[in-house]
């Protein structure tokens, strides 16, 4: 039925009812996860094909009715900054001490889904809910301090396989394993405490998948003894297709919402991949696409009128950019670009923001504290001047280029990423920004519509496998003392595979995960 290896960290975890517990939580809705990602399949096949994603006519009423999602614990109103990380034990210590309103722990693009990994992140859950977790590590101790953040957990993606984990011999859905460890040892906890079980649900396409979520937040709550309602989760609008069902998604969560979360970088992966095979959605260097180009425009001003038409938090995207103790100018352009970021978050109605480090809580803050002084958020901000059609949330008019910088950083910071990925590390400082698996697929995913449509960069050169194959052996022959080292060539392999490959591969990690423990 199951398959994992006895240790003394696993005994505390995966105890007899807790196994049990997840069996019938993968029967009662595995089979659901399964005609979910068959119908992502169908719709694929029709975007590639030429239909264009628009809003639903079938859910019109939903749009247009009046009504609100239920309001959220007193934990969750004010979530003006929060600090987002994998769940390895120090991490979690310093971004729940960091200042942030809320830490998010990461069993997903912050996390590589080793089964140590994953053991030992729900202990940390746990040992942070009852305040005991601790680190020595012979020069220091790390502990909680006295206003730790409100934990939030974010398990992985519908998309996703616990190939550990066995019912009736098939690996159980990653997304119904993470939950469902989390609710049944740390959900418990964490209602103990006086919070309660916050979720970040990532990578919906569909209010259909948000409904099978509600689903399964139910049945657990019945199954568990908890109240209803007392499971509040937050929707990561990172896929293009869910923009255009943000109204309905939060009705299928009407009473679970904690609100939706503008997460830029998938969402930038997400509309590469939905149009792969379009030519006219080739996108510039990443680096040129910011949130003010008119489709993320779009995207975010349309999240944050929807979001509080509804009474729901609207939370702002992540910053990436890390500071450089070294180098005392790199920090002061990511300390201002952060600044300028966040300051148009708040001015756009946002009622708070994603930061990748500690260091840039308090930048983070200053913004949306002028905005919001002593209020928990901005919810009663309508935005009723935003007006956001179909054809908006596609606009890719705005100028741009190709380099081989971009091409370099991309062939680049794809390889040594899934080189750390593959050694356990799934949140990685690189080149003065914080990347994860968001920021890989982006990577490995332009370069794949680059070469596949023949884009030739602003100086001339052409993107083809020859000029890839080039430029990451570069990347191999400069790493091979470096920290990647370890397994930088199974990296390579992994990169070139599906960045060259002659069909569009939907997600990296899945890739990546046959060669992790």
């Amino acid at each position: 039925m199951n398959q994992f290896h006895e240790t003394a960290v696993e005994r505390r975890v995966m105890t007899p009812d807790a196994v049990a517990f997840l069996v019938d939580l993968e029967r009662e809705f595995g089979w659901r996860r399964g005609r979910i990602l068959d119908a992502r399949e169908a719709r694929q096949r029709r975007i590639s094909a030429g239909e264009m994603p628009d809003f639903l006519p079938e859910t019109r009423e939903t749009r247009e009715s009046e009504w609100v999602v239920a309001p959220v614990p007193s934990a969750l109103e004010d979530r003006r900054v929060e600090i987002t990380g994998p769940v390895e034990r120090k991490m979690m210590i310093n971004g729940l001490n960091s200042g942030a309103r809320v830490y998010m722990a990461d069993f997903e693009d912050a996390t590589t889904p080793t089964w140590d990994n994953l053991m030992n992140g729900h202990i940390n859950l746990v040992d942070a809910y009852r305040r005991e977790i601790r680190l020595d590590t012979g020069d220091r101790t790390y502990r909680l301090g006295d206003a730790p953040a409100t934990l939030m957990v974010r398990p992985r993606g519908w998309h996703l396989e616990e190939k550990h984990f066995l019912v009736d011999g098939v690996p159980m859905s990653a997304s119904l394993f993470d939950f469902g460890l989390y609710m049944f040892h740390g959900g418990r906890e964490a209602i103990a405490t006086g919070s309660g079980p916050f979720l970040y649900l990532p990578k919906l396409e569909s209010h259909e998948e948000a409904r099978l979520w509600n689903d399964v937040f139910v049945w657990t709550q019945d199954r568990l003894d908890i109240p209803q309602g007392t499971i509040k989760a937050t929707v990561l609008i990172e896929t293009i297709l869910a923009a255009f069902e943000m109204d309905e998604i939060l009705y299928e969560l009407r009473d679970h919402s904690a609100g939706l979360n503008a997460g830029r970088w998938d969402y930038i992966f997400s509309l590469i991949k939905k149009f792969h095979a379009h030519p006219e959605f080739v996108l510039p260097d990443r680096g040129q696409v910011t949130m003010t180009v008119p489709f993320m425009r779009s995207y975010c001003d349309l999240l944050v009128s929807t979001c509080h038409r509804r009474g729901a938090h609207a939370m702002g995207g992540m910053s990436a950019f890390i500071p450089n103790r070294r180098d005392t100018a790199v920090t002061e352009r990511a300390l201002e670009a952060v600044r300028a970021d966040k300051s148009r978050e708040a001015g756009a109605g946002f009622d708070g923001t994603w930061v990748a480090h500690p260091d840039l809580v308090p930048v983070a803050m200053a913004e949306f504290d002028r905005v919001l002084g002593d209020r928990p958020h901005q919810i009663d901000r309508r935005r009723d001047d935003v007006s956001v059609t179909a054809a908006d949330l596609l606009d890719l008019d705005f100028p741009g280029s190709v380099t081989l910088d971009g091409v370099r950083s991309n062939v680049s910071v794809g390889i040594r990423y899934l080189s750390a990925w593959l050694g356990g590390t799934g949140a990685v400082a690189l080149d003065n920004l914080m990347e994860d698996a968001a920021t890989a697929e982006i990577s490995r995913s332009q370069i794949w519509q680059w070469q596949r449509h023949g884009v030739t960069t602003d100086d001339g050169q052409v993107v083809d496998e020859a000029l890839v194959r080039r430029l990451a052996a570069e990347v191999v022959e400069t790493e091979e003392r470096g920290p990647f080292a370890e397994r930088i060539e199974e990296a390579r392999k992994v990169f070139e595979d599906v960045a060259l490959s002659d069909h569009f591969t939907d997600f990296l990690t899945p890739t990546a995960y046959e060669l992790i423990n």
